[in-house]
Formats: structure tokens, C-alpha cells, sequence
């Protein structure tokens, strides 16, 4: 999909700096920083990433790190 937005010229600038650096397109970079915003912002996608990095750590084989892990989640406000 096509759209128009307006940046500020300062914005815009910095864009266009870190396209060159990148060694992107405009839209690549546009369409990159878009997604994170949103994914930053979505709480569906909060969770799921949450989700991910908790199976990829997966769980303490230490006793100690996980009873120490579950007593200091159970003092904090959620």
C-alpha cells in the first residue's frame, strides 16, 4: 500500500542518513521502523515476544535459581 505522511525536515534528515548507512530503500527503513513502533505498542505483541524470550532462556536446572526466581515474581506487582 501506498501512503503520503509528513516528517519534520530534521527527521527526515537523520531517514535519510541512516538509509545511506544502511544501505537501504526509503520504504524499507519506513516500513522496519513502522513495525517495531507498532510491535512496541501492541500489548498482543509485548506478550508474545515476552513469550518467545522466556522459551528461549528456558528454565534454571539450578533448584536454588528457580525457587529464588518464583519468590522474587511473586513480590512483584504485575
Amino acid at each position: 500500500m501506498k501512503t503520503a505522511v509528513s516528517i519534520p525536515d530534521d527527521v527526515f534528515q537523520e531517514a535519510e542518513r541512516l538509509v545511506r548507512r544502511m544501505r537501504t530503500s526509503r520504504s524499507e527503513l519506513y516500513r522496519l521502523a513502522l513495525k517495531e513502533y507498532v510491535a512496541r505498542h501492541a500489548p498482543e505483541y509485548v506478550t508474545e515476544a515476552w513469550d518467545r524470550a522466556c522459551s528461549a532462556a528456558g528454565q534454571p536446572d539450578d533448584d536454588f535459581v528457580l525457587a529464588a526466581a518464583t519468590r522474587l515474581l511473586e513480590r512483584v506487582e504485575w
